[in-house]
């Protein structure tokens, strides 16, 4: 079976949900005997690389901005997927959809996959969110077959337009844990004495509520609340991504970050340096507003990694017990939740448990054997 695939900028090794997806998805589709074919972002990537795992990959110029790139990319990526007469495309993410209606007209039998509703995305201006919508709404309208990443997407696509989405979540790779310090000792970090945050610098991730209540706990006295001093001294707030475009919001991050020594801004990491941070981390946070399913929980979870999460219907979907939650925005909450969790370790029964759940829940392997399924619906 032939696939072309739209809608990410790109892999291996770029930043964002979507990426990850696909490069965890497409190498396994490609051993399952599916001919793939990623249109990439040529901005994102190295333009050197031409495959990937069996996987081919296909560079298309577009503008790096955050109004214009998907929509260029995605309509020449239509264009080129077509010449290649693919039995799929697939389309991930709302934005990209906005192309669906064409894709058919061109003759392609379209799948999607809904990310989530990047409409409640903070950076979105009115014309963006309405591009959004549209895209989700053509999208659901065109699609021969919808893929849902999560329960809570499922059931707002069944809710608003009446039509049925395939369950099937974002995964994870369950980590060989090595022992190293070379990142540690980069960036000056003590074992189980850092809290941990992945992702892009943008205002839906919360990390500026998160520098809000790490600061929170540093400027409390000592004995307030029964709160001992010792428990967060030497503690340090390392924060793993970068924005995909710069902005006021990006650059003021990290001018409050690099204001402060107890926090690490260390760019984007991958494989081994990621690997490290997740291992040694003494507390992983995601504060996020808005999820469509975090692999980066899930990666966090993945290493039994003691974890607290926003209190949204993505986060809730991995079934954190009911303490490890606080409200999106409430810094006060999350800095109580953080004092609370960052000295109360899992012991090795809830580690178990939880990467048990994890593996059986979110295997890649059984994930691209059930989205081979939704393609053979789609061709029929």
């Amino acid at each position: 079976m032939k696939i072309a695939v739209l809608g990410t900028r790109g892999f291996p090794g770029v930043q964002g949900g979507v990426e990850a997806h696909c490069e965890n998805l497409y190498p396994r589709l490609a051993e399952l005997g599916c001919d793939v074919t990623a249109f990439t972002r040529a901005p994102y990537v190295n333009p050197n690389i031409k495959e990937y795992k069996n996987v081919k990959l296909y560079s298309l110029t577009c503008p790096k901005t955050k109004a214009l790139e998907t929509l260029v990319h995605t309509f020449k990526g239509v264009f080129a997927a077509r010449r290649m007469n693919p039995d799929i495309l697939h389309i991930h993410a709302i934005g990209p959809s906005l192309f669906a209606p064409l894709a058919r007209i061109l003759g392609m039998k379209v799948v999607i996959t809904n990310h989530g509703p990047d409409y409640k995305r903070k950076k979105w201006g009115y014309l963006g969110k309405t591009a959004l919508v549209l895209g989700e709404t053509l999208g659901t309208a065109y699609a021969n077959e919808i893929i849902c990443i999560s329960g809570h997407i499922a059931r707002h696509i069944y809710r608003i337009y009446g039509r049925e989405g395939t369950l099937i979540p974002n995964g994870v790779v369950m980590p060989k844990i090595v022992e190293d310090e070379t990142t540690l000792r980069k960036y000056g970090l003590d074992k189980g004495k850092y809290i941990l945050a992945v992702g892009r610098f943008v205002p839906e991730k919360g990390f500026h509520d998160l520098i809000g209540a790490f600061d929170r706990l540093y400027s409390m006295k000592e004995g307030r609340d029964g709160f001992e001093w010792g428990s967060i001294d030497g503690w340090k707030l390392v924060l793993v991504g970068r924005p995909d475009h710069e902005d006021r919001y990006s650059l003021g991050l990290k001018k409050t970050a690099q204001e402060n020594e107890n926090m690490i801004l260390t760019g984007f990491l991958t494989g081994a340096a990621l690997k490290e941070l997740y291992i040694h981390a003494g507390l992983f946070v995601l504060p996020s507003y808005y999820e469509g399913l975090s692999i980066t929980l899930l990666e966090a979870m993945s290493y039994g990694l003691s974890c607290i999460a926003s209190d949204i219907p993505a986060n809730r979907e991995v079934a954190l017990p009911d303490e490890r939650y606080f409200k999106a925005g409430d810094v006060k909450g999350l800095a109580d939740k953080m004092r609370k969790f960052m000295t109360m370790r899992l012991n090795e029964g809830e580690r178990q448990r939880m990467t048990d759940l994890v593996k059986k829940k979110y295997d890649w392997d059984d994930i691209a054997a059930r989205t081979m399924s939704v393609y053979k619906k789609a061709v029929g």
